[in-house]
């Protein structure tokens, strides 16, 4: 059951992210979609929904391999220091 959550919480930016590339897509080709009013909006719009829907799907996954340790070491996260007890 919570495999299938996290399937479905990564459907929907993986989603949102293809949809920006078909915006940005349909600018190159000169297509205006309704809710946009202009191109350039139409692309800034698609490209803001690319990056944030791969930027969610890439920091799970980053997420999920530190967890694991298998990631390298210059991206494993820092420990903190503990102060010194006297």
């Amino acid at each position: 059951m919570i495999r299938i959550i996290a399937l479905l919480i990564l459907l929907i930016p993986g989603a949102l992210a293809g949809y920006g590339i078909k915006l940005m897509r349909d600018m190159v080709f000169g297509v205006l979609q309704p809710p946009f009013t202009s191109l350039f909006v139409q692309f800034s719009a698609g490209l803001l929904l690319f990056l944030a829907g791969l930027g969610f799907v890439a920091g799970f996954i980053l997420h999920r391999d530190r967890k694991r340790n298998k990631v390298q070491a210059r991206f494993q996260q820092k420990k903190q220091a503990t102060p010194i007890q006297k």
